[in-house]
């Protein structure tokens, strides 16, 4: 345990600067932006295909894939469900699916490779190739179906998809793999160079992104639906995990992944594609507080149920 807390507290401490950075002004607004945008379509791209390339496919973790997939899939049903029966209105209903898909994977890549190296990064980048590309469907056919758009045009579901940089890395990723192509030499040192690059960058945006004025408008719904989605992914995936027979090193990435909150940059899509804007900022903001929290009672909890 003292080493999982001994890992969080850097990200902790990186997002909380980020915060402060941009709470001070010493990177305008416009600057966040570029650094987000850089880290999205360029650095973290070149540390997932680096790292699936690489990845021992043919001894793949698929059951640890399997229960984060099936995790994400039976919390939107869940979302759904209380839909049906008026639990939600209709609007925010996209807003609550894409925060309880989506996860913060610059969280999980450094809690990983603080604790297992190497290895825990290849497991995180084996997971976000089932993940991203699920959370990015359920999130835009959500946010889709429940839109609301003064414009009165319903936004395209198929091009946000096909577009994405990180499905995009996942396929060219997994397809150099298979074809037993990984990065070598000069090529293989400069994606390694730029993608180290990816965590730090990623957790300072993410702080910068946060906001906490979010926390002060947080009602009853945001608390509900953040305490579903910070304890729920994680019982459910580790709940299935352990059913797979998954244990020791595998069973505490499925915790680390699965315990995250949800990604900052739900909040751009939801705005892009007419969701509840607003919630989803006060989703991120009290999710990434209360993780603090959470996340080392996930990782407690699969430690001493399998590891």
């Amino acid at each position: 345990m003292s080493a999982f807390l001994s890992a969080l507290g850097p990200v902790i401490v990186i997002v909380a600067l980020g915060r402060l950075l941009a709470w001070r002004g010493t990177i305008a607004p416009e600057g966040w932006r570029a650094a987000e945008r850089l880290s999205y379509v360029l650095l973290f791209p070149l540390l997932i295909i680096r790292a699936l390339a690489n990845a021992p496919f043919e001894t793949a973790p698929w059951k640890l894939a399997a229960a984060l997939l099936i995790a994400q899939c039976a919390l939107a049903v869940l979302s759904l469900a209380a839909r049906a029966v008026n639990l939600i209105p209709r609007h925010p209903t996209g807003a609550i699916i894409q925060s309880n898909a989506r996860w913060n994977t610059f969280v999980a890549l450094s809690i990983a490779a603080s604790l297992f190296g190497e290895e825990g990064l290849a497991l995180v980048a084996i997971a976000a190739a089932a993940m991203i590309p699920t959370a990015n469907v359920i999130s835009v056919a959500a946010l889709t179906h429940f839109s609301v758009r003064t414009d009165g045009e319903k936004p395209a579901l198929l091009k946000p998809l096909a577009t994405n940089p990180l499905i995009i890395a996942c396929v060219i990723g997994g397809g150099l793999n298979v074809a037993g192509l990984p990065p070598t030499g000069m090529i293989d040192r400069t994606m390694e160079i730029l993608a180290q690059a990816t965590i730090a960058l990623g957790l300072l945006t993410a702080g910068a992104g946060v906001d906490l004025g979010a926390l002060r408008r947080a009602g009853l719904r945001t608390f509900t639906w953040s305490f579903i989605r910070l304890a729920g992914l994680p019982l459910i995936a580790i709940s299935l995990a352990l059913a797979l027979g998954v244990s020791g090193m595998q069973l505490a990435i499925v915790a680390i992944c699965s315990a995250t909150p949800t990604a900052t940059n739900g909040y751009i899509l939801a705005r892009q594609l007419g969701g509840d804007a607003p919630l989803s900022a006060n989703l991120i903001a009290v999710q990434t507080v209360l993780a603090a929290i959470t996340m080392p009672a996930a990782y407690i909890l699969a430690m001493s149920l399998g590891g």
